[in-house]
């Protein structure tokens, strides 16, 4: 399979980063297999929201049919390259091995489904294709990692399928937004194009819903629409001197260190502010970045952040200081950032009087949540928004019949497996909606 990567530069400043987990090579995958007792009431199962046969898939490393054992993984979740670098699995499938019951260290699950779908890519092998055209169309909003897995799925079942993304790349945060010591930009391009290799995908870049056309326009073109638009801007502090250069959005920062270039050669301090997981992968990319002082400022103490514990440990090692119960309040500075001006709260997140302090900054990254967009939806009859996501049931079904949401657009933000997941269920009720069986 040829994988084409016109859309992103090579000369790109996260190829800097090291892979934090490196991959195995076959020895270690079978040894690693081996040690796999192939539960018949497998938890690693149970805890995958793409329901992947974990043991199965890891048999079958063992008797070295890696073939096979992608096709367990792709035929539950075809973003299974992407998720196998990019899972909490430390909190998900690892996290429930037996393993962990028996004071032993767990099956490396996350390293072992990266080997299978890695060789898979090498050796170019495509296990998928369209089936018998049925003359129904439908239009997906976005080209993140929910709506590519419904649109391979929706091929899949025979119905045609047109992408529409504001960007002139694809692939979402996936292409956009994840960390590079876990997957850099080009390795999710080489998924998109494995998952767009199923033929009948039209992908139409640089379209902007409002500008280029209404959702009640894809409505009335497509025989079901589908919204996986996504997470909004990163959100604001509205504090004095926000507008200051060098101040960024931590999604927006990384997107352009992910796809394009950042110069950090004069940066001396750089603040993070933020505990969710967001937060932990800016401060650690920008001390891959070389960054050599970087702190994180979060409002509540190190149990309450949101982050995982893991995320944040190796961040410790790499050299991240940490600020907590701290409250930026304003950014300093003659039209470029220099410090943030900051109080301590107590452990009810109240001001300490006579606490205000600033933190030297020349780069400050806000990672405080992004924003929502579901209220792009709200202009359809039957569409509900409640806290800016569109709300659906099981299937991904809205209250307008055709019209189904997936992925951050409906769940607010989480994991690509989730995603990945979402966009299935939402393909086979779309389907089951053809058929006239919902």
């Amino acid at each position: 399979m040829t994988t084409k990567r016109t859309d992103i530069t090579p000369d790109r400043s996260e190829t800097v980063f090291e892979e934090f987990k490196p991959p195995y090579n076959k020895m270690q995958a079978a040894v690693e297999a081996n040690r796999c007792l192939y539960c018949e009431d497998a938890p690693c199962i149970k805890a995958c929201p793409t329901s992947i046969d974990i043991p199965t898939f890891i048999r079958k490393i063992a008797t070295d049919n890696v073939k096979g054992s992608a096709k367990t993984i792709f035929e539950s979740n075809v973003l299974g390259m992407s998720c196998a670098r990019v899972c909490p699995v430390e909190v998900l499938c690892v996290g429930d091995c037996v393993f962990n019951e028996m004071d032993q260290p767990p099956i490396q699950i996350g390293k072992l489904q990266r080997y299978s779908t890695d060789v898979a890519y090498e050796k170019e092998w495509t296990y998928f294709e369209a089936g018998e055209d049925t003359g129904k169309n439908v239009g997906i909003v976005g080209a993140g990692p929910a709506a590519l897995a419904t649109a391979h799925e929706l091929r899949r079942l025979g119905h045609a399928v047109t992408l529409y993304e504001k960007r002139e790349v694809i692939g979402g945060l996936n292409t956009t937004g994840i960390a590079p010591y876990k997957m850099k930009a080009d390795a999710s391009v080489d998924e998109v194009n494995w998952i767009l290799s199923i033929g009948g995908i039209e992908v139409k870049t640089g379209f902007e819903v409002g500008k280029d056309a209404t959702l009640e326009e894809l409505d009335a073109k497509h025989d079901a629409l589908v919204l996986a638009f996504g997470l909004g801007p990163d959100s604001s502090l509205s504090a004095v001197g926000e507008d200051l250069e060098g101040v960024y959005g931590a999604v927006e920062y990384i997107e352009l260190f992910k796809v394009g270039q950042v110069d950090v050669s004069g940066v001396k301090n750089a603040v993070v502010v933020g505990g969710g997981n967001t937060a932990l992968d800016a401060v650690r990319e920008l001390r891959g970045l070389g960054v050599e002082s970087v702190t994180l400022a979060y409002r509540g103490r190190e149990p309450g952040m949101s982050g995982y514990a893991h995320e944040w440990k190796a961040g410790k090692v790499e050299g991240v200081r940490a600020a907590f119960g701290t409250q930026p309040i304003a950014f300093e500075g003659a039209g470029k950032v220099e410090g943030i001006k900051c109080v301590r709260l107590d452990e009810k997140k109240k001001t300490i009087e006579g606490s205000e302090h600033v933190l030297p900054a020349d780069l400050v990254l806000l990672a405080i949540g992004q924003g929502k967009l579901g209220e792009l939806a709200a202009s359809l009859p039957g569409v509900v928004v409640e806290k800016g996501c569109v709300q659906v049931d099981a299937g991904g079904a809205t209250g307008r019949p055709g019209v189904y949401a997936a992925g951050d657009a409906a769940n607010g933000g989480t994991e690509v497996v989730y995603a990945a997941a979402e966009g299935k269920k939402a393909a086979h009720a779309i389907d089951a909606y053809f058929k006239g069986q919902a």
